[in-house]
C-alpha cells in the first residue's frame, strides 16, 4: 500500500510502499478515506514533543476517517506518541474500542478536517468551560479550533460570540463562522480591542499577551479555559486581575478524555456536520503530495486523501 513515511525526525514525510497492516487481537484494519495533517502530527514528527522522540520510520497521522465493513468511522492512532503507525496511508490498524461509527451522510473530508480540533473546542466550551445558555464567549484565534468553537458556542446556546484573530484571513474565517463581533489581535493596543466587551467565558488556544488582554473583558467570576500557547508559553496577567474578579483559570487537553467522552464528542460533531451546522476551512490534497502539503502547514487545515 502507499503511505506517508517519516524516515528522519524534523524532516517532512514522503510517500513510500509499505506492507498492509496485519490484523491483531482487538484491532481492525480501516480503509482510510481522509487523514488531516494537524499541529500534533508536526510536533511529534519534530522529535521535540513531550511524548519523546518516536522511532523511525513510521507512518504519521493521529486521526482519520475511513470505513470498516462498508460503514464510515472516525478513528484515532498513537502515531508519533507511541509505537505504531498512523492514518496517512491507504489502510490503518486501529483498536476496535477506539472506532466511532458515523452517520451515513457525514462528508468524510469535512469530518476529517474537524476531528479532534472540534472535540477540543466542544469539550473546552461545555465540559471544562461550563457554558450556559445566553452567556457571552470570547474565542481567541481562528484556526480549526477557533472556527469550530464559534459555531459550537452558538449551537450550545451562547447569546454572543466574540472572535479575535491575528491575521486578516483569520478574521475573515471568524466572520464566515458566524461571530457576532471580530477583533484584531495584530493591533498595537490589544487592551483597547477588548474594551467595551463583557464576557462570561474565554476560550484561549493562544495564551501570551492576547489572552492577558482578553481576560480584562471577563466579568466577575468569569471562566478562562486555556487550550494552547501558540502566542506564548507565558502570559503577562496580573495577580490583581485574577483576584479582583475572582476569575477561574483552567487548562484543557484532549488527552484527559475517556474513550467514551471522546466518542460522544465525535458523535455530536458528526451530527452537526451532517446537518450543515459545523465546518472548518480545509484543503484536499492527494496523499502522493504529502511532502509539499506538510511543508506549507500553517495556512489552513490540509486533509490528505489516498
Amino acid at each position: 500500500m502507499r503511505a506517508a513515511l517519516i524516515t528522519q525526525l524534523g524532516e517532512p514525510p514522503s510517500t513510500a510502499d509499505r506492507d498492509k497492516p496485519v490484523v491483531q487481537p482487538d484491532h481492525v484494519v480501516v480503509d482510510v478515506l481522509a487523514a488531516p495533517i494537524t499541529p500534533l502530527d508536526l510536533l511529534c514528527a519534530s522529535g521535540t514533543s513531550y511524548f519523546g522522540a518516536p522511532a523511525t520510520p513510521y507512518i504519521p497521522g493521529v486521526q482519520g476517517i475511513g470505513t470498516v465493513g462498508g460503514r464510515a468511522v472516525w478513528f484515532p492512532t498513537s502515531a508519533g506518541m507511541a509505537a505504531g503507525n498512523g492514518s496517512m496511508a491507504e489502510k490503518a490498524l486501529v483498536r476496535q474500542e477506539d472506532l466511532v461509527f458515523l452517520p451515513d451522510d457525514v462528508p468524510p473530508v469535512a469530518m476529517a478536517a474537524l476531528g479532534l480540533s472540534a472535540v477540543a473546542a466542544h469539550m473546552a466550551l461545555t465540559w471544562r468551560g461550563e457554558l450556559k445558555p445566553d452567556e457571552c464567549v470570547i474565542v481567541l484565534g481562528c484556526g480549526a479550533v477557533g472556527q469550530a468553537a464559534i459555531q459550537l458556542a452558538r449551537a450550545a446556546g451562547a447569546g454572543r460570540v466574540v472572535a479575535a484573530a491575528r491575521s486578516a484571513k483569520g478574521r475573515e474565517r471568524a466572520v464566515r463562522a458566524g461571530a457576532d463581533a471580530v477583533l484584531a489581535l495584530d493591533a498595537d493596543d490589544l487592551a483597547e480591542q477588548f474594551r467595551g466587551e463583557s464576557a462570561d467565558l474565554l476560550l484561549d488556544p493562544l495564551f501570551g499577551p492576547p489572552a492577558a488582554a482578553a481576560a480584562q473583558a471577563l466579568r466577575p467570576g468569569g471562566r478562562w479555559v486555556n487550550l494552547g500557547g501558540s502566542a506564548g508559553e507565558t502570559c503577562p496577567i496580573t495577580s490583581s486581575t485574577l483576584r479582583s474578579r475572582s476569575l477561574k483559570l483552567s487548562g484543557y487537553t484532549n488527552n484527559e478524555l475517556s474513550t467514551q467522552q471522546r466518542a460522544e464528542a465525535i458523535s455530536t460533531i458528526a451530527h452537526l456536520a451532517a446537518q450543515g451546522q459545523l465546518s472548518v476551512d480545509h484543503e484536499v490534497v492527494p496523499l502522493a503530495d504529502v511532502t509539499e502539503a506538510w511543508n506549507r502547514q500553517g495556512h489552513g487545515r490540509i486533509v490528505l486523501v489516498p
